[in-house]
Protein backbone atom coordinates (compact mmCIF):
# COMPACT_ATOMS: atom_id res chain seq x y z
CA UNK A 1 0.00 0.00 0.00
CA UNK A 2 2.84 2.36 0.83
CA UNK A 3 4.51 1.73 -2.51
CA UNK A 4 1.20 2.33 -4.27
CA UNK A 5 0.69 5.63 -2.41
CA UNK A 6 4.24 6.74 -3.27
CA UNK A 7 3.62 5.87 -6.92
CA UNK A 8 0.38 7.89 -6.99
CA UNK A 9 2.10 10.84 -5.29
CA UNK A 10 4.99 10.70 -7.79
CA UNK A 11 2.53 10.61 -10.69
CA UNK A 12 0.71 13.66 -9.33
CA UNK A 13 3.99 15.55 -8.93
CA UNK A 14 5.07 14.63 -12.46
CA UNK A 15 1.69 15.71 -13.82
CA UNK A 16 1.94 19.00 -11.91
CA UNK A 17 5.41 19.62 -13.36
CA UNK A 18 4.22 18.85 -16.89
CA UNK A 19 1.27 21.20 -16.45
CA UNK A 20 3.55 23.95 -15.11
CA UNK A 21 6.01 23.53 -18.00
CA UNK A 22 3.19 23.51 -20.55
CA UNK A 23 1.61 26.62 -18.99
CA UNK A 24 4.94 28.45 -18.97
CA UNK A 25 5.52 27.48 -22.62
CA UNK A 26 2.08 28.77 -23.63
CA UNK A 27 2.68 32.03 -21.76
CA UNK A 28 6.06 32.56 -23.46
CA UNK A 29 4.63 31.69 -26.89
CA UNK A 30 1.73 34.08 -26.34
CA UNK A 31 4.09 36.90 -25.36
CA UNK A 32 6.29 36.16 -28.36
CA UNK A 33 3.26 36.15 -30.68
CA UNK A 34 2.20 39.54 -29.30
CA UNK A 35 5.70 40.93 -29.92
CA UNK A 36 5.73 39.59 -33.49
CA UNK A 37 2.17 40.63 -34.38
CA UNK A 38 2.23 44.08 -32.76
CA UNK A 39 3.95 45.82 -35.73
CA UNK A 40 1.24 44.47 -38.05
CA UNK A 41 -1.47 45.66 -35.65
CA UNK A 42 0.15 49.08 -35.42
CA UNK A 43 0.43 49.29 -39.21
CA UNK A 44 -3.27 48.51 -39.71
CA UNK A 45 -4.31 50.80 -36.85
CA UNK A 46 -2.30 53.72 -38.23
CA UNK A 47 -3.76 53.20 -41.71
CA UNK A 48 -7.28 53.62 -40.24
CA UNK A 49 -6.50 56.97 -38.59
CA UNK A 50 -7.04 60.26 -40.35
CA UNK A 51 -4.08 62.49 -41.03
CA UNK A 52 -5.33 65.10 -38.54
CA UNK A 53 -6.03 62.66 -35.71
CA UNK A 54 -2.68 60.95 -36.16
CA UNK A 55 -0.74 64.21 -35.95
CA UNK A 56 -2.76 65.39 -32.95
CA UNK A 57 -1.66 62.39 -30.87
CA UNK A 58 1.17 63.56 -28.64
CA UNK A 59 1.00 60.15 -26.95
CA UNK A 60 0.32 57.28 -29.36
CA UNK A 61 -3.03 55.58 -28.87
CA UNK A 62 -3.46 51.86 -29.31
CA UNK A 63 -7.01 52.16 -30.68
CA UNK A 64 -9.17 54.57 -32.65
CA UNK A 65 -12.83 55.46 -32.22
CA UNK A 66 -13.19 57.00 -35.67
CA UNK A 67 -11.60 54.69 -38.28
CA UNK A 68 -11.49 55.88 -41.87
CA UNK A 69 -10.77 54.26 -45.23
CA UNK A 70 -9.84 57.43 -47.08
CA UNK A 71 -6.14 56.64 -46.65
CA UNK A 72 -6.59 53.54 -48.82
CA UNK A 73 -8.30 55.57 -51.53
CA UNK A 74 -5.49 58.11 -51.39
CA UNK A 75 -2.87 55.36 -51.68
CA UNK A 76 -4.35 54.28 -55.03
CA UNK A 77 -4.81 57.81 -56.38
CA UNK A 78 -1.49 59.36 -55.36
CA UNK A 79 0.40 57.00 -57.69
CA UNK A 80 -0.77 54.30 -60.15
CA UNK A 81 -0.59 51.59 -57.48
CA UNK A 82 -3.03 49.39 -59.42
CA UNK A 83 -0.64 49.22 -62.37
CA UNK A 84 2.25 48.40 -60.03
CA UNK A 85 0.15 45.53 -58.67
CA UNK A 86 -0.39 44.15 -62.18
CA UNK A 87 3.32 44.49 -62.97
CA UNK A 88 4.23 42.67 -59.77
CA UNK A 89 1.74 39.86 -60.39
CA UNK A 90 3.06 39.38 -63.94
CA UNK A 91 6.67 39.48 -62.75
CA UNK A 92 5.98 37.07 -59.88
CA UNK A 93 4.00 34.51 -61.89
CA UNK A 94 6.41 34.31 -64.83
CA UNK A 95 9.55 34.31 -62.69
CA UNK A 96 8.22 31.63 -60.33
CA UNK A 97 7.03 29.41 -63.19
CA UNK A 98 10.36 29.59 -65.00
CA UNK A 99 12.30 29.02 -61.80
CA UNK A 100 10.25 25.93 -60.93
CA UNK A 101 10.93 24.44 -64.36
CA UNK A 102 14.67 25.05 -63.98
CA UNK A 103 15.14 23.87 -60.40
CA UNK A 104 12.93 20.76 -60.74
CA UNK A 105 14.90 19.53 -63.76
CA UNK A 106 18.24 20.43 -62.14
CA UNK A 107 17.33 18.78 -58.83
CA UNK A 108 16.16 15.64 -60.66
CA UNK A 109 19.41 15.46 -62.61
CA UNK A 110 21.55 15.77 -59.47
CA UNK A 111 19.38 13.41 -57.42
CA UNK A 112 18.65 10.55 -59.85
CA UNK A 113 20.73 10.71 -63.03
CA UNK A 114 24.28 9.46 -63.28
CA UNK A 115 26.64 11.48 -65.44
CA UNK A 116 30.32 12.24 -65.46
CA UNK A 117 31.37 15.03 -63.11
CA UNK A 118 28.01 15.18 -61.29
CA UNK A 119 29.49 15.58 -57.80
CA UNK A 120 32.03 18.18 -58.90
CA UNK A 121 29.35 20.12 -60.75
CA UNK A 122 27.09 20.10 -57.71
CA UNK A 123 29.93 21.28 -55.47
CA UNK A 124 30.56 24.13 -57.89
CA UNK A 125 26.86 24.98 -57.73
CA UNK A 126 26.98 25.06 -53.93
CA UNK A 127 30.08 27.25 -53.99
CA UNK A 128 28.05 29.91 -55.81
CA UNK A 129 26.09 30.41 -52.59
CA UNK A 130 29.24 31.87 -51.04
CA UNK A 131 29.41 34.74 -53.54
CA UNK A 132 28.07 37.99 -52.01
CA UNK A 133 24.78 39.15 -53.51
CA UNK A 134 26.27 42.55 -54.24
CA UNK A 135 28.70 41.00 -56.73
CA UNK A 136 25.90 39.04 -58.38
CA UNK A 137 23.79 42.17 -58.73
CA UNK A 138 26.66 44.06 -60.35
CA UNK A 139 27.35 41.21 -62.78
CA UNK A 140 23.66 40.88 -63.66
CA UNK A 141 23.36 44.61 -64.20
CA UNK A 142 26.31 44.68 -66.61
CA UNK A 143 24.97 41.65 -68.49
CA UNK A 144 21.38 42.88 -68.81
CA UNK A 145 22.55 46.35 -69.82
CA UNK A 146 24.86 44.93 -72.49
CA UNK A 147 21.92 42.93 -73.85
CA UNK A 148 19.89 46.15 -74.08
CA UNK A 149 17.19 44.82 -71.71
CA UNK A 150 16.87 47.76 -69.35
CA UNK A 151 13.26 48.87 -68.83
CA UNK A 152 11.91 45.52 -70.01
CA UNK A 153 10.20 42.62 -68.27
CA UNK A 154 12.86 40.30 -69.69
CA UNK A 155 15.52 42.27 -67.84
CA UNK A 156 13.51 42.09 -64.63
CA UNK A 157 12.84 38.35 -64.88
CA UNK A 158 15.96 36.67 -66.30
CA UNK A 159 18.33 37.07 -63.31
CA UNK A 160 15.77 35.43 -61.00
CA UNK A 161 14.86 32.26 -62.92
CA UNK A 162 17.16 29.99 -60.93
CA UNK A 163 18.37 29.52 -57.36
CA UNK A 164 21.17 27.31 -56.11
CA UNK A 165 19.57 27.09 -52.66
CA UNK A 166 16.22 25.91 -54.03
CA UNK A 167 17.96 23.34 -56.24
CA UNK A 168 19.77 22.02 -53.18
CA UNK A 169 16.57 21.94 -51.11
CA UNK A 170 14.63 20.09 -53.79
CA UNK A 171 17.51 17.69 -54.47
CA UNK A 172 17.51 16.69 -50.79
CA UNK A 173 13.78 15.95 -51.00
CA UNK A 174 14.13 13.96 -54.21
CA UNK A 175 16.90 11.84 -52.68
CA UNK A 176 14.58 10.78 -49.86
CA UNK A 177 12.37 8.94 -52.37
CA UNK A 178 13.39 5.23 -52.34
CA UNK A 179 15.50 4.08 -55.27
CA UNK A 180 13.26 1.02 -55.56
CA UNK A 181 10.48 3.20 -57.01
CA UNK A 182 12.84 4.43 -59.72
CA UNK A 183 14.02 0.92 -60.63
CA UNK A 184 10.43 -0.37 -60.63
CA UNK A 185 9.41 2.44 -62.98
CA UNK A 186 12.31 1.57 -65.27
CA UNK A 187 11.26 -2.09 -65.31
CA UNK A 188 7.76 -0.99 -66.34
CA UNK A 189 9.27 0.96 -69.21
CA UNK A 190 8.69 4.46 -67.82
CA UNK A 191 11.00 7.20 -69.05
CA UNK A 192 12.84 9.54 -66.70
CA UNK A 193 10.48 12.34 -67.69
CA UNK A 194 7.40 10.25 -66.86
CA UNK A 195 8.91 9.08 -63.57
CA UNK A 196 9.63 12.69 -62.61
CA UNK A 197 6.07 13.90 -63.29
CA UNK A 198 4.17 10.81 -62.10
CA UNK A 199 6.20 9.88 -59.00
CA UNK A 200 8.75 12.42 -57.76
CA UNK A 201 6.76 15.62 -58.13
CA UNK A 202 3.58 14.29 -56.41
CA UNK A 203 5.62 12.86 -53.52
CA UNK A 204 7.62 16.09 -53.13
CA UNK A 205 4.59 18.37 -53.51
CA UNK A 206 4.91 19.92 -49.99
CA UNK A 207 8.53 20.90 -50.67
CA UNK A 208 7.66 22.28 -54.13
CA UNK A 209 4.80 24.32 -52.67
CA UNK A 210 7.14 25.65 -49.99
CA UNK A 211 9.72 26.69 -52.59
CA UNK A 212 6.98 28.28 -54.69
CA UNK A 213 5.69 30.36 -51.79
CA UNK A 214 9.19 31.43 -50.79
CA UNK A 215 9.88 32.50 -54.38
CA UNK A 216 6.60 34.40 -54.58
CA UNK A 217 7.51 36.28 -51.40
CA UNK A 218 10.98 36.98 -52.78
CA UNK A 219 9.57 38.35 -56.04
CA UNK A 220 6.88 40.37 -54.29
CA UNK A 221 9.44 42.02 -51.99
CA UNK A 222 12.05 42.54 -54.70
CA UNK A 223 13.36 46.09 -54.50
CA UNK A 224 17.06 46.55 -55.29
CA UNK A 225 17.10 44.85 -58.70
CA UNK A 226 13.98 46.58 -60.11
CA UNK A 227 15.34 49.94 -58.95
CA UNK A 228 18.63 49.27 -60.74
CA UNK A 229 17.35 47.87 -64.01
CA UNK A 230 14.42 50.21 -64.67
CA UNK A 231 13.68 53.87 -64.22
CA UNK A 232 10.46 53.75 -66.25
CA UNK A 233 7.34 53.83 -64.01
CA UNK A 234 5.62 51.54 -66.52
CA UNK A 235 7.76 48.69 -65.13
CA UNK A 236 7.69 49.62 -61.44
CA UNK A 237 6.72 46.96 -58.90
CA UNK A 238 4.79 47.52 -55.68
CA UNK A 239 8.02 47.75 -53.67
CA UNK A 240 9.15 50.58 -55.94
CA UNK A 241 5.68 52.11 -55.65
CA UNK A 242 6.20 52.64 -51.92
CA UNK A 243 9.31 54.71 -52.63
CA UNK A 244 7.51 56.70 -55.32
CA UNK A 245 4.64 57.35 -52.92
CA UNK A 246 7.10 58.85 -50.45
CA UNK A 247 8.89 60.93 -53.07
CA UNK A 248 6.17 61.96 -55.53
CA UNK A 249 2.88 61.00 -53.88
CA UNK A 250 1.56 62.43 -50.64
CA UNK A 251 4.96 62.95 -49.01
CA UNK A 252 6.77 61.44 -46.07
CA UNK A 253 4.75 63.28 -43.44
CA UNK A 254 1.47 61.52 -44.29
CA UNK A 255 2.21 58.37 -42.31
CA UNK A 256 -1.40 57.02 -42.23
CA UNK A 257 -1.65 57.02 -46.03
CA UNK A 258 1.78 55.41 -46.25
CA UNK A 259 0.69 52.68 -43.84
CA UNK A 260 -2.46 52.11 -45.90
CA UNK A 261 -0.31 51.49 -48.99
CA UNK A 262 1.89 49.09 -47.03
CA UNK A 263 -1.17 47.18 -45.78
CA UNK A 264 -2.51 46.82 -49.31
CA UNK A 265 0.85 45.56 -50.56
CA UNK A 266 1.38 43.16 -47.64
CA UNK A 267 -2.14 41.67 -47.63
CA UNK A 268 -1.63 39.21 -50.55
CA UNK A 269 1.40 37.62 -48.88
CA UNK A 270 -0.43 37.26 -45.55
CA UNK A 271 -3.40 35.62 -47.28
CA UNK A 272 -1.06 33.32 -49.22
CA UNK A 273 0.63 32.17 -46.04
CA UNK A 274 -2.66 31.57 -44.23
CA UNK A 275 -3.93 29.43 -47.11
CA UNK A 276 -0.81 27.30 -47.51
CA UNK A 277 0.60 27.33 -43.97
CA UNK A 278 0.07 23.58 -43.52
CA UNK A 279 1.85 22.81 -46.78
CA UNK A 280 4.75 25.05 -45.75
CA UNK A 281 5.12 23.26 -42.42
CA UNK A 282 4.93 19.87 -44.13
CA UNK A 283 7.60 20.87 -46.64
CA UNK A 284 9.94 22.17 -43.95
CA UNK A 285 9.38 19.04 -41.83
CA UNK A 286 10.10 16.75 -44.79
CA UNK A 287 13.21 18.74 -45.72
CA UNK A 288 14.58 18.25 -42.21
CA UNK A 289 13.89 14.49 -42.03
CA UNK A 290 16.10 11.78 -43.45
CA UNK A 291 15.17 8.19 -44.22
Amino acid sequence: MKNNADYIRAEKQAKTRRTAVRTAAYILLTLWALVVLFPFYWMVLTSLKSYGSYNSEYIPRFFTLSPTLENYAEAFTAVPLGRYFLNTILFTVITTALMLAVIILAAFAFARLDFKGKNITFLLFLSLMMIPNELVVITNFVTITSWDMRNTFQGLILPSVTSVFYIYLLKENFEQIPDSLYYAAKVDGASDWRYLWRVMIPISKPAIITVTILKVIECWNSYVWPRLITDDPSYFLVSNGIQEIRENGFGRENVPAMMAAVVVISAPLVVLFLIFRKKIMAGVARGGTKG
